[in-house]
């Protein structure tokens, strides 16, 4: 049963055929916000994901000044945009600065709104949970404070809490390095409608390119192009804004890909309604590797449908550099395919919510299986996972992976359930209704 301390995952003992739904794209959503409170007008987000990561957004946008309208019920939230303004500039509202803005855990807030306000007139102060505080940022404040933000650092430097604000731009380019989080790379991207028309933006790294592809196709959707030049860097092609616009947002594929992993393991066809493989999210690739795995893919009108392997659940190597999220879900899965499984190209999943690696390492290790690690490669060989504690350290995606082997084995105890709410938080519900 749920409660505040562990969840205990129960053996599936009459798999039938999964038919599901999942919230909206973590990715998605919190890109359509910052979108919208860049773009000329009110824009009106269908599908919206709501959990802690989105509802700090969210805030962080009020507590800007911006008009957002929230109706959680029907999935849609409404923004006005100030076409590149912040409303309380200037205001002085809370002492020193115009304002303070909490990000929580989430990553994609953090990185981003640091670069808004890293661009804008006015001060503002930042912070973050205690997770957070300890997460990369010090690339992206680097070239921010290169290109012209004046940021001073409370606390440790190049961690949160900082003072941002007073951008005077000094320089007509810049790279960054998006081996730690391509976050930094999209945070720029996004922003660079605030900067001279002619900037360019250079990168070192090709960590999370599949991101960084869904941040510019959806800068193309609100009416922001970028060019690539011939060296790897990014230009815009105009000077103009955002448009403001009514946009719907997928459902999360990250979220989606621990169904469908369920179905080598419980031998029943999956289905998740609307996600489809020509989807923004580079986390589909995921069914790719399932398709190689042994699985049958069909792409139907009202979602995609994977199939268990006719014969054998084969391991393999795979490439998860542009799609690390699902590191942990093939961990999860590795031990029941009959034979070795590795995960190549995975090492900066060291500097996510938590060490993932380290996670996938000790929790493998507690349900008796051999894993290791070595360099930026985990190799995994086959065997029978008992029940165990699973150790989440407060990262979202680990407790949602490692419920996986316990549908099978039964009695898998989840520490901190409640750590899903970052991202899908009624993901035991789901499990639930869609599994037993």
């Amino acid at each position: 049963m749920l409660n505040s301390n562990s969840y205990v995952v129960k053996k599936v003992e009459k798999p039938h055929e999964i038919i599901t739904s999942v919230p909206g794209s973590k990715s998605i959503t919190n890109r359509a916000l910052l979108l919208a409170a860049l773009s000329n007008g009110t824009s009106v987000l269908h599908g919206v994901l709501f959990s802690d990561d989105s509802r700090h957004f969210m805030q962080a946008l009020i507590d800007l000044g911006f008009f957002v309208a929230i109706d959680e019920e029907a999935k849609t939230v409404t923004v006005v945009g100030c076409d590149g303004v912040i409303p309380c500039a200037n205001t002085r509202r809370d002492g020193d600065v115009d304002a303070t803005i909490y990000v929580g855990s989430a990553g994609t807030a953090a990185r981003f709104l640091t670069a808004l306000l890293g661009f804008s007139e006015g001060r503002y102060r930042m912070d973050a949970s205690e997770q957070m505080r300890k997460r990369p940022m010090k690339e992206l404040l680097t070239a921010l404070e290169e290109m012209g933000s004046k940021i001073i650092y409370e606390e440790e430097p190049y961690h949160f809490p900082f003072i941002i604000g007073g951008f005077d731009c000094k320089r007509s380019s810049i790279t960054i390095d998006i081996e730690k989080s391509s976050q930094f790379l999209s945070a720029i991207l996004i922003t660079s409608v605030l900067l001279p028309q002619h900037f360019m933006i250079g990168l070192t790294g090709t960590h999370g390119m599949a991101y960084v592809n869904m941040t510019l196709r959806m800068m193309s959707q609100f009416g922001v192009a970028m060019e690539k030049t011939i060296t790897g860097s990014y230009r815009r092609r105009s000077g103009k804004g955002y448009d403001a616009k009514e946009y719907v947002i997928e459902p999360d594929v990250s979220a989606a890909c621990y169904f469908y992993a369920m179905a080598p393991l419980l031998k029943v066809p999956v289905k998740v309604k609307d996600v489809h493989m020509n989807c923004l999210q580079g986390d589909i690739k995921f069914l790719n590797v399932l398709d190689r795995m042994g699985c049958d893919l069909e792409d139907q009108a009202d979602g995609v449908r994977v199939c268990p392997p006719r014969e054998h659940f084969s391991g393999g190597t795979f490439d998860l550099e542009s799609f690390s999220d699902q590191a942990l879900t093939l961990a999860a899965i590795a031990p029941f395919a009959n034979s070795k499984v590795c995960i190549t190209n995975v090492g900066h999943i060291r500097y996510q919510e938590c060490n993932r690696i380290n996670a996938i390492l000790t929790n493998l290790l507690n349900m008796g299986i051999l894993a290791i690690c070595e360099e930026d490669n985990i190799f995994i060989l086959p065997g029978k996972p008992k029940p165990c504690t699973i150790e989440t350290y407060e990262d979202h995606r680990v407790a949602m992976a490692f419920t996986l082997p316990g549908l099978v084995v039964g009695e898998m105890e989840i520490l901190n359930p409640a750590c899903t709410r970052k991202t899908f938080e009624d993901y035991f519900e789901v499990l639930k209704t869609s599994v037993y």
